[in-house]
C-alpha cells in the first residue's frame, strides 16, 4: 500500500504537507490550481497571495492558455518572497492536440519554453485520447504509449522531476503499467464527496500512485451543500476547508483554484485540525456518482 494512504501521517505520526512521490521526490500535498486564470495581472495577483500563504506548489496545463504569463509572475515574484526556484514544485500538463509520436515532445518543450524554466517537476498526460478524435478512436491506445516514452525521454534528460497522468481510468492504468518503463509517479483526476472513486484510489495505492484531486469544491456548488455546511459549523472552519481536508485525510493531495488572496489563504489552512471519522463517513456518504467535468470513462 503506498504512503499516500497514510492520511498525511509519516511513520511517526506527525502530519505532513508533502507526499513522497514513488521516485522519491517531495511534492506539496496542497498546490494552486490555475484552471480560468487568465491575464497576467490576474496571474500575479493570485501568484503573490498564495507565495505569501506558503503555497510552494503551482498546477497549470498547456491547455490552460497561461503558462506564459505564469512563468513570467513566478520570475518576478520569487525573489519578492525570497524564493529560489528549486523551493517551488511546478506542474504542467501535455495538450491532448499533442498526443502521439513526434508531436508529443514538442507539447513538451513547448511548457517548458512557455514557463521560462529549465527544468519542470511534475509534467502529466492531460487526457488519454487525442483532441479532435472520437473517443472509441483505436489509435488512443497507441498514441498515449507514444506520448508516455516522449515524457520517459525527457525525464531521462532531466527536463522532468516526475511524470504522471491525467483523467485516466483504472482500466487505462492497467494497460498502461505493464509497457512502461516508467511508472506514473502520480494520477490527477476529479475526487470530491459526489464522485468517491474508491476504486481508483486502491488502485493508486496498490501501485504507489499518488492520486491527485481537481474539483475538490465541485466547481463551488459543493460549498453550499447541507452536510458540508453543518460539519464546518461543527468545527468552526470553512467548508472549502471542509472538502479540502476530506481528501488531504485520505492522501489525496488537492489543488484548489481561486483568484481571491482570503480564499486562496484559506484553503491552504488544512493542516490544523482533523475530521472526525462520522464527518468523514458523513460526507462520503453524499456520493452520487456526480462528474462536474469531464469523463474519460469513454476514451478506448
Amino acid at each position: 500500500m503506498g504512503a499516500e494512504r497514510e492520511a498525511g501521517l509519516s511513520r511517526e505520526g506527525f502530519e505532513m504537507e508533502t507526499v513522497k512521490l514513488n521516485n522519491g521526490v517531495e511534492m506539496p500535498l496542497v498546490g494552486l490550481g490555475t484552471f480560468r486564470l487568465q491575464g497576467y495581472e490576474a496571474v500575479h495577483r493570485a501568484l503573490d497571495a498564495a507565495l505569501g500563504q506558503g503555497y510552494r506548489s503551482v498546477d497549470t496545463a498547456a491547455v490552460y492558455g497561461n503558462e506564459a504569463d505564469i512563468g513570467r509572475a513566478l520570475r518576478d515574484l520569487l525573489p519578492r518572497h525570497g524564493l529560489a526556484r528549486h523551493d517551488l514544485f511546478v506542474t504542467s500538463k501535455l495538450g491532448p492536440r499533442d498526443m502521439g509520436q513526434g508531436a508529443a515532445e514538442a507539447g513538451c518543450l513547448h511548457s517548458l519554453e512557455a514557463l521560462g524554466l529549465d527544468y519542470l517537476d511534475l509534467y502529466l498526460v492531460h487526457w488519454p485520447g487525442k483532441q479532435g478524435y472520437r473517443s472509441e478512436d483505436a489509435r488512443n491506445p497507441s498514441w498515449r504509449r507514444e506520448s508516455w516514452e516522449a515524457l520517459e525521454r525527457m525525464q531521462e534528460a532531466g527536463s522532468f522531476r516526475a511524470i504522471g497522468v491525467s483523467n485516466y481510468t483504472v482500466g487505462h492504468l492497467r494497460e498502461m503499467l505493464p509497457a512502461c518503463r516508467v511508472a506514473p509517479a502520480v494520477l490527477q483526476s476529479e475526487f470530491h464527496p459526489r464522485l468517491v472513486q474508491r476504486d481508483l484510489l486502491d488502485f493508486c495505492s496498490d501501485n504507489s500512485i499518488h492520486l491527485q484531486a481537481y474539483s475538490s469544491l465541485g466547481r463551488g456548488e459543493l460549498v453550499a451543500e447541507d452536510k458540508v455546511l453543518r460539519v464546518a459549523a461543527s468545527l468552526g472552519r470553512t467548508p472549502a476547508q471542509v472538502l479540502l481536508r476530506w481528501a488531504v485525510q485520505q492522501g489525496v493531495g488537492v489543488i484548489p483554484k481561486s483568484s481571491d488572496p482570503l480564499r486562496i489563504g484559506q484553503n491552504r489552512q488544512l493542516f490544523g485540525f482533523c475530521l472526525g471519522q462520522d464527518h468523514m463517513d458523513l460526507l462520503s456518504g453524499m456520493h452520487s456518482n456526480t462528474r462536474y467535468c469531464w469523463d474519460s470513462g469513454t476514451v478506448v
